[in-house]
């Protein structure tokens, strides 16, 4: 376990002030870094002010530029390739959230992972591996790697929600489908939206969506302010 890659990257502490109650760990997509979804936590911070928010960047270098991280390669974009490039980085979050948990004596209820694209392929893949439920996973304009390996190998259901832009030019919209369809499958809680007109990036409806499963996820009550939009603060 000392031999894997140890994650870092920017963080965002409780908006409260006080010891996080929570823990959001927000993992991104390849070619980026953790500052990409870290701009997140202030919108997800109006409904989950006790949460400590974690953006690590992936633990390797983007082969394909000189800058940003991945969390496997896509220089071989064929299925059997991401499976295992996926495998081999699972062990790496996984620990990570195991770290992150003990560090601020936390537990997996208290935990809920956010993905973006190839972070949401992380993020579904260690979330329902770990032998114990996690809070709830947010994947964004993401897939499911190795739907066919899921009934051998769940082993917790955590509520999840995947959200796709329906003109999403990256990861093929079809992908939201066919997720939610081999976790529900599983047995696992799963919900699935298109937004209409969105490309692979977020928009307002699915932050502002984002942030009421993350709520309802980690059992915090939805303010009234969380029913307006965040943008216009």
């Amino acid at each position: 376990m000392n031999d894997l890659p140890e994650l870092y990257g920017p963080t965002f502490a409780p908006a409260s002030g006080g010891a996080p109650k929570q823990l959001v760990i927000m993992c991104h997509g390849v070619g980026s870094d953790g500052q990409d979804l870290i701009g997140l936590a202030p919108y997800y911070a109006k409904v989950l002010p006790d949460a400590l928010f974690v953006s690590p960047n992936a633990p390797y270098p983007f082969d394909m530029a000189s800058v940003g991280y991945q969390w496997f390669s896509l220089d071989n974009p064929t299925p059997q390739s991401r499976l295992e490039g996926t495998q081999a980085a699972a062990p790496i979050l996984d620990a990570f959230i195991d770290n992150q948990m003990q560090l601020h004596g936390l537990t997996d209820k208290d935990v809920a992972l956010v993905g973006f694209s190839q972070g949401s392929m992380m993020s579904l893949h260690v979330g329902v591996r770990r032998p114990k439920p996690l809070a709830g996973i947010l994947a964004y304009s993401g897939a499911l790697i190795g739907p066919e390996l899921l009934a051998s190998e769940v082993k917790s259901q955590p509520p999840i929600l995947m959200m796709h832009g329906s003109m999403d030019e990256v990861v093929p919209p079809e992908s939201l489908y066919e997720g939610v369809a081999a976790l529900q499958a599983a047995g696992i809680r799963t919900s699935g939206e298109m937004v209409p007109n969105l490309g692979h990036s977020l928009n307002d409806k699915s932050i502002m969506e984002g942030m009421a499963f993350l709520a309802e996820s980690l059992g915090v009550p939805l303010p009234e302010p969380a029913t307006e939009n965040p943008f216009e603060d």
